[in-house]
């Protein structure tokens, strides 16, 4: 810091909680603006109530504690805060506790008087609007799962509102109980108009792109921000995507279902959250479960909402809280078939008025900026002889969204606006598919590279979106005729591991089949080849009775792992992990103790079962104790961080994949075999051997699934690849443990060399083939349609471009087109060639 540098802001000026938060903002500003991120790694970490290591300044909290204006920051957040924005620009380390004491005497300023626990330490980090302490740490009826949804939700709303808006401008949009009626606030005090109700349960109605999902958002935001700044209230809202409910499903157990799955929760934990109404669920989209246009009622979301009438308080005597968004088209639909959201407060999002544009405009392109003068031809066209249709077409956020970034790009707004003489519905139409025709373009044009600085050509792009909206058209027709389709599946989400079917179902399907079974194969006669037992010239005269089971536990793995190749809808599971390399050790070094003395009591078993004359004690215990080492390190270093809230229970382990869990105990049946079949023991001890190896194989299936399933404690929110990303891992870590317990087999039989390399050949194909299913079918998926000329090769790297264009976003772990109404101009009709097409049925229908 150079001695010219300023001072510090004084935080003694601040008289209000807003005047302190302000305060925070310019020493940040002060101190260079470092990122969120920075911050976060400045601020260090700390222990929480529940014994979890967390960041002091996690980039939702700082990013919530910066925007909020009526509550003061606690104050272990601004000295952590301060004292990291002081390191970033490199203040003099010895007068950083001068600077605290300022910070904490402004803000006690502030705080007045309050009640306090005996303990020293709390006093000087506690509130000033907290109540006293039930015990060290934590606030009366804290409940830690309630505060770890909430940390997650915070999280992906402040990703999916920077995804929508592209930074943190929000159209100043109006809603009032009816579309006629003078607005009566915005999205700002959308919060506290929804606290205000009782009950609370809210239908918020709009035309499409009228922000629907903002202010869904804002509110979530807002009601989940006293989790956010140390004060946590009783309910945490959840926004969910009401097209992923599925007809004749309960509520309830699906909302549960949707914490577990989205959010990391544990079956248990969810179900009580639910039970107990600590969860507000905010479904996003209610007419987006039927397709338009409609064929008739709206069956799914008279469903849904028959559902959520049924939805009661704790009490059972009143209707449970809830919020739901729908198009006005659709809630006319719904009205007319006399189905609604009993007891709820109904508000319209209005349109933009023309000084609404104005001051969108204004706050975009301040008086300066390059695209001044062309703020100035909107508002001319605002105000001309064609300003009715003008304002029509920008009557909404995501219209004046499509007008800026088209002008950004380069973009006349005259011949934009242009609305001829035409009825004024006509001309706002014209001017709506002008927009949408020039998105795509604008979009590349402003991001016109990749990561790696590959262009995009705006014609490709537009294809490849073509192509995407088309499958979701058939997504939403295959749930509609499916009684339960994969998760994922609707009308809006673009999962990764379900993009296979636009290489074409039946043929994508065969060549996985073909590609496992091969692999399958190759494991198998890796595995023959290793264990040596038997010669091909033994064969020519029949097999025995103990070739016989060789063969048939082989045949019956390459079997399981071809049917599993071939099921309609390969899951990619794994988890989300965050955790950190010390952990990871701490975990495989746990991993490797427990593991180590179960595989010396499997070696010493072999050792009985075989009466040694295979291998003697040493050979048993020292490969029993490596084998149950490798093991337990591996399951140990994926499993480390999972405490509490992440882990999976042995029957939901066993229920997920049942046939993978058998075919995982072949595989040891068919390991155990060799060393009984070189001793020659008798039925007796053959079929126990064959058996135990089968169950402990079996059990060990289930440990690493239930390793590699669920959630770290600490994770961030997960992108959309990366369950499928950690899927070929798992799926290699499977054939490791296989290759490991195969090569202490081979090693009895065979050199060194020759067991590794049939160790290493055949437990890289058993992986492939058995536990990276849904990798396999994803990747030749894409190559086919890569090959087809229907998506980019790179497809991954694309849809993350599109991302940071604004054509795309991520919600949630899908990603999604960045408005329906772009989706659906997007979408070609049922007899466009362009349209994504399932092997020979060009329609997108169902076929295979």
């Amino acid at each position: 810091m150079t001695t010219s540098r300023p001072c510090p802001p004084d935080p003694a000026e601040a008289r209000t909680a807003t005047d302190f938060v302000r305060s925070l903002v310019r020493l940040r500003q002060w101190a260079g603006e470092p990122s969120l991120s920075r911050l976060r790694s400045l601020g260090g970490q700390a222990v929480a109530p529940d014994g979890t290591t967390v960041d002091v300044l996690p980039k939702s909290t700082t990013s919530h504690v910066l925007r909020q204006t009526d509550k003061l920051p606690r104050w272990d957040f601004v000295k952590a805060f301060v004292t990291a924005s002081l390191r970033y620009c490199d203040y003099p380390a010895e007068q950083i506790p001068g600077e605290l004491e300022r910070w904490r005497a402004a803000r006690s300023a502030l705080a007045g008087p309050v009640v306090r626990t005996a303990s020293a330490t709390d006093t000087e980090q506690g509130t000033a609007d907290a109540p006293a302490e039930a015990g060290p740490g934590r606030w009366p009826g804290r409940d830690p799962a309630a505060e770890l949804l909430a940390r997650r939700v915070a999280r992906e709303e402040d990703r999916a509102r920077k995804g929508l808006l592209g930074g943190y401008s929000i159209a100043p949009v109006s809603f009032g109980p009816s579309t006629d009626t003078i607005a009566s606030a915005d999205l700002h005090s959308i919060g506290r108009f929804f606290s205000g109700l009782r009950p609370q349960r809210l239908l918020v109605v709009g035309d499409s792109g009228a922000g629907k999902t903002v202010a869904a958002i804002e509110l979530v935001l807002h009601l989940v921000e006293p989790f956010m700044t140390g004060t946590p209230g009783r309910i945490v809202p959840v926004r969910l995507n009401a097209a992923r409910w599925t007809l004749g499903s309960s509520f309830e157990p699906w909302l549960a279902e949707q914490l577990v799955r989205d959010f990391g929760l544990s079956a248990k934990d969810a179900t009580r959250l639910v039970r107990d109404r600590r969860v507000l669920p905010v479904l996003d989209g209610l007419d987006e479960l039927d397709p338009e246009p409609s064929m008739g009622p709206p069956r799914r979301a008279i469903g849904l909402l028959a559902e959520l009438n049924r939805y009661s308080d704790l009490s059972g005597r009143g209707p449970g809280a809830v919020v739901v968004t729908c198009r006005t088209g659709r809630h006319a639909e719904l009205s007319e078939a006399r189905a609604g959201l009993d007891d709820a407060a109904r508000i319209h999002l209005h349109d933009l008025s023309t000084e609404q544009i104005s001051v969108y405009l204004h706050a975009r392109w301040p008086d300066g900026h390059p695209c001044g003068e062309h703020r100035d031809r909107i508002h001319a066209a605002l105000s001309g002889t064609s300003m009715m249709a003008v304002r029509t077409a920008l009557a909404t956020p995501w219209r004046l969204l499509l007008t800026v970034t088209a002008v950004e790009s380069g973009a006349d707004p005259a011949e934009l606006l242009r609305a001829g003489d035409d009825d004024v519905h006509k001309a706002a139409a014209r001017i709506t598919q002008r927009l949408l025709d020039a998105y795509v373009p604008a979009a590349t044009g402003l991001s016109p590279r990749t990561g790696q600085g590959a262009a995009y050509d705006p014609g490709q792009v537009r294809s490849w979106l073509v192509q995407l909206a088309a499958h979701l058209r058939w997504q939403a027709v295959h749930a509609a005729e499916t009684d339960r389709p994969p998760p994922g599946m609707t009308a809006i989400d673009i999962v990764p591991h379900l993009l296979w079917p636009i290489g074409g179902r039946r043929r994508v399907r065969a060549l996985h089949g073909l590609c496992c079974a091969v692999f399958a194969v190759i494991a198998m006669v890796a595995f023959w080849a290793g264990a040596a037992v038997d010669r091909l010239g033994d064969l020519r005269n029949g097999l025995t009775g103990r070739q016989g089971l060789t063969v048939a536990l082989m045949a019956g793995w390459v079997c399981i792992a071809t049917g599993l190749a071939l099921s309609s809808w390969p899951a990619a599971a794994g988890g989300r992990a965050n955790v950190s390399h010390r952990s990871r050790m701490i975990g495989g070094v746990l991993g490797a103790l427990a593991g180590g003395p179960v595989g010396i009591l499997g070696g010493l078993a072999g050792l009985a079962l075989t009466g040694g004359r295979v291998f003697g004690p040493v050979f048993a215990v020292g490969a029993g104790a490596g084998g149950g080492l490798v093991f337990g390190a591996l399951a140990g270093l994926t499993a480390a961080g999972r405490r509490g809230a992440g882990r999976m229970t042995v029957a939901e382990a066993v229920r997920a994949a049942p046939v993978a869990l058998l075919g995982f105990g072949l595989c040891g049946a068919l390991t155990g075999l060799p060393p009984l079949r070189l001793a020659h023991a008798g039925p007796l001890p053959l079929a126990v051997g064959v058996t135990g190896a089968f169950a402990l194989a079996f059990a060990l299936g289930v440990v690493f699934r239930i390793a590699t399933g669920g959630w770290s404690k600490d994770v961030e929110l997960a992108h959309p690849r990366e369950a499928l990303q950690r899927n070929p891992a798992i799926g290699v870590a499977f054939g490791l443990i296989g290759g490991v317990a195969a090569f202490l087999v081979f090693v009895m039989n065979q050199g060194i060399g020759e067991s590794v390399a049939c160790a290493l050949v055949g437990g890289v194909t058993f992986g492939l083939a058995f536990g990276a299913i849904a990798w396999c079918r994803t990747m030749i998926g894409l190559v086919v349609a890569a090959v087809r000329g229907l998506l980019p090769l790179r497809l991954w790297t694309f849809l993350d471009w599109a991302c940071e264009a604004r054509l795309l976003r991520i919600s949630g772990a899908t990603y999604q087109f960045r408005h329906r109404e772009l989706q659906d101009f997007l979408t070609p009709a049922e007899d466009d060639p362009r349209g994504f097409a399932s092997d020979a049925n060009p329609l997108g229908h169902r076929s295979g």
